[in-house]
């Protein structure tokens, strides 16, 4: 299926389309402070947010764009924006 004029991808989700490696900003889930709430994986427009085998939420980062929701909406201010390194 070709491409439209002004189309850069095929649409779909982050699920489909593996855009973690253009992010400029990557979340750090620390750990020290979260409560379990669940927040930053109900606010993630992308839904790459999972909760693991301890209970504690982890970004897919080949899903996440970096878009910092997550950091900004976390009550017990856990989650850090930290420079994706290059």
């Amino acid at each position: 299926m070709p491409l439209s004029v002004g189309c850069t991808a095929c649409p779909g989700r982050a699920r489909d389309n593996k855009t973690g490696s253009w992010r400029v900003f990557r979340p750090t889930f620390k750990h020290s402070k979260c409560t379990k709430c669940g927040i930053c994986s109900l606010i993630c427009p992308e839904g790459c947010i999972e909760v693991g085998a301890d209970e504690y939420y982890y970004p897919n980062l080949v899903y996440c764009k970096g878009c910092g929701l997550c950091a900004q909406e976390c009550p017990a201010e856990d989650i850090e924006m930290e420079q994706e390194a290059k």
